[in-house]
């Protein structure tokens, strides 16, 4: 009798996960459909016009919001970014080992772009070596930003 009550509880348990496999690859493809209808606005945006580059701001919070938009364009992300060396590219000297508060936005700034999806290795590069060169005390805390970022992007 009690081998009996076993075989019919492991037959129950055998259709309860066939049915839970089921329901489950049955939502899995059903999220992937609106995985790829999200993904299609994001086309969209690409192929709309660029926005002026000659009317951008200068000051490093909205420069700093159009380096966090993930539908800036390359050319967009290249002129905000040259923008920063040009009148923000010095930061304030280190607190002794300690990096100055005013850094932090430039580290914020490094990871974004590190993560970007239409940024690409030469950006990051030239504006690690020119962010670097005005402020050689920076470099490592520089280098560990990107570092960061670049460990962070999803492949």
């Amino acid at each position: 009798m009690d081998i009996e009550l076993i075989i019919q509880s492991v037959m129950g348990l055998v259709a309860l996960l066939a049915l839970l496999l089921f329901l489950l690859f049955l939502t899995s493809t059903s999220n992937s459909n609106k995985k790829v209808s999200k993904a299609k606005p994001v086309v969209e945006k690409k192929t709309t016009p660029v926005k002026s580059l000659d009317n951008m701001p200068n000051d490093l919070n909205s420069l700093k919001n159009i380096i966090k938009d993930k539908h800036s364009s390359t050319e967009e992300l290249r002129e905000a970014l040259d923008l920063v060396i040009k009148y923000h590219g010095t930061i304030h000297t280190k607190l002794g080992i300690r990096a100055h508060p005013d850094f932090d936005p430039y580290m914020d700034i490094l990871f974004t772009i590190c993560r970007h999806p239409n940024a690409d290795k030469d950006m990051i590069i030239s504006f690690d070596r020119e962010l670097g060169r005005l402020n050689p005390e920076y470099k490592q805390d520089i280098n560990e930003a990107i570092t960061k970022g670049l460990n962070s992007r999803r492949v």
